[in-house]
C-alpha cells in the first residue's frame, strides 16, 4: 500500500460520483502490488452488461477495492470479451479453453482519467453505492436508473 492508500482506507472519505460512471469491484483480482496495467486489465474486462444500453452512456469506469476507488478509466469503447488485448497471466481470454465462458461478456478499451476528474475520485470511499450482501460488481451512476445491470 502506498500513503494514499494507507490513509484512504483507515478515513473513508465519502464522495458522490456526479459524472455517468460504472463503478467495478475488482475484489477478487485486486493486490496492492498490481501494476498500473494490470489494475486496468482486471478493472476493464469481462463483465455481464449490455453494451447498448447504460454501459454506451457511462463516460468513466471505476476500479473499486473494498469501497475505495482505486483508479478512474475513460471509457472509449466496448466490445465482446476476449477481443482485445489482454496481459493477463497466460492471457486467460485465448487459453480458457471454452469461447463459452466470455460470451455475453464486455470489455472496455480506455485511458486513465484526466488529472481533474482523478483528483476528486481517487483513493475516496464509494461504497455506499453498493447494497450490503449483493455480489454483483458492477453499479452505474447518474444513469436514467441506478440500478445494477
Amino acid at each position: 500500500m502506498d500513503v494514499h492508500q494507507i490513509v484512504a482506507t483507515y478515513i473513508n472519505e465519502e464522495v458522490h460520483v456526479t459524472e455517468p460512471s460504472i463503478l467495478i469491484r475488482i475484489n477478487q483480482a485486486f493486490r496492492y502490488t498490481m501494476t498500473p496495467a494490470e489494475l486496468y486489465d482486471y478493472t476493464r474486462g469481462q463483465w455481464k452488461l449490455d453494451p447498448n444500453g447504460r454501459a454506451s452512456r457511462a463516460t468513466y469506469a471505476f476500479a473499486v477495492y473494498q469501497g475505495i476507488v482505486q483508479e478512474v478509466y475513460i471509457i472509449h469503447n466496448w466490445y465482446n470479451a476476449g477481443t482485445t488485448f489482454s496481459i493477463r497471466k497466460g492471457n486467460e481470454n485465448i487459453h480458457r479453453g471454452a469461447e463459452e465462458r466470455v460470451k455475453g461478456r464486455y470489455e472496455f478499451i480506455g485511458d486513465i482519467a484526466p488529472a481533474s476528474v482523478r483528483s476528486k475520485y481517487l483513493n475516496k470511499y464509494v461504497g455506499h453505492y453498493f447494497n450490503r450482501g449483493n455480489s454483483n460488481p458492477i453499479f452505474f451512476v447518474n444513469m436514467e436508473k441506478n440500478i445494477m445491470e
